[in-house]
């Protein structure tokens, strides 16, 4: 895959979150990888909570790091879960803010470690692996970061305003221009290709796959039923979608009622003609790869 569209994309805007402690590779770190001291607690209805699940299966890290699995609705004000509280007023001196997932905890202090995502799939791959490989393999960092630039902008942002309800129409088309052109694109480089980077499965594809499933499941609802048929024509994009969803460290963690009750708890917008346009039977994938992690 060729760096140099993808590295053109600007950084995405993202909410600086509380906590951004680090894992190092060493005990003078403070916080380093060893197994048994971290925990994850995660919702797989959050699109940050799928993207950790998928690389924690990845990793192959159920013996050495344990997960907390919680609600697809958070019971707290703020978005935030009941069970997350005493970790936060743990870490934070008089904490008042909303107890917010994924959180990356420390076991033996009780406390947090970190809150963002992009930074604690990182950290979960410098666990040792017993010869799985590497989700940032060396030298393809910065081709993953563009992958996430461009699937936060190109495709999640673009796909917000190109369904925004009350948005002025020339707004919206200009927003599913983006859309579409970053999906051509993405297009492009899978044709003839298995994944996004070097022929091997990353934290790239990772990425691109929570960002169709939030695609078709979540945006698909906000758009017309022409947008929808023209997003739907990417056959190379739509079938590394579906072929990932098959897998298990995928597919087993699609939540996809959890992700419907949580957009329709959070949503204040239109459904459009879309809606009743699926693009792929993500229940028939997420089933066949339910039953292949069972074998």
């Amino acid at each position: 895959m060729s760096t140099t569209p993808l590295a053109a994309v600007p950084s995405a805007h993202r909410t600086a979150p509380a906590f951004r402690g680090r894992i190092g590779r060493d005990a003078r770190s403070g916080h380093y990888a060893v197994p048994h001291r971290y925990r994850l607690h995660l919702s797989t209805a959050c699109p940050d909570g799928l993207r950790l699940a998928v690389g924690y299966s990845l990793l192959g890290l159920d013996g050495s790091c344990p997960v907390t699995f919680l609600p697809a609705l958070p019971d707290g004000p703020g978005d935030g879960h009941s069970a997350l509280r005493p970790l936060y007023e743990a870490s934070a001196h008089h904490y008042t803010g909303p107890a917010l997932a994924p959180v990356l905890s420390d076991d033996w202090s009780g406390r947090i470690v970190s809150t963002h995502a992009p930074d604690i799939l990182r950290d979960l791959d410098r666990f040792p692996k017993d010869g799985r490989a590497s989700l940032y393999p060396c030298g393809t960092e910065s081709q993953i970061e563009a992958v996430e630039r461009l699937c936060a902008e190109g495709i999640e942002e673009a796909a917000q305003r190109a369904g925004r309800a009350g948005a002025d129409p020339a707004e919206r088309t200009a927003a599913l221009d983006v859309l579409l052109d970053t999906l051509g694109r993405l297009e492009r480089y899978l044709q003839g290709e298995r994944y996004l980077l070097d022929d091997r499965l990353t934290a790239a594809d990772i990425e691109l796959w929570v960002t169709l499933v939030q695609l078709d499941t979540v945006h698909r609802c906000h758009l017309d039923a022409s947008a929808v048929h023209r997003i739907a024509g990417h056959p190379s994009l739509w079938a590394h979608a579906r072929r990932l969803a098959a897998h298990p460290a995928f597919g087993a963690h699609l939540d996809l009622d959890g992700i419907a009750r949580r957009h329709h708890g959070r949503c204040q917008g239109l459904e459009a003609a879309g809606a009743a346009v699926q693009i792929l039977d993500w229940t028939s994938h997420a089933a066949d790869a339910t039953d292949t992690s069972r074998r």
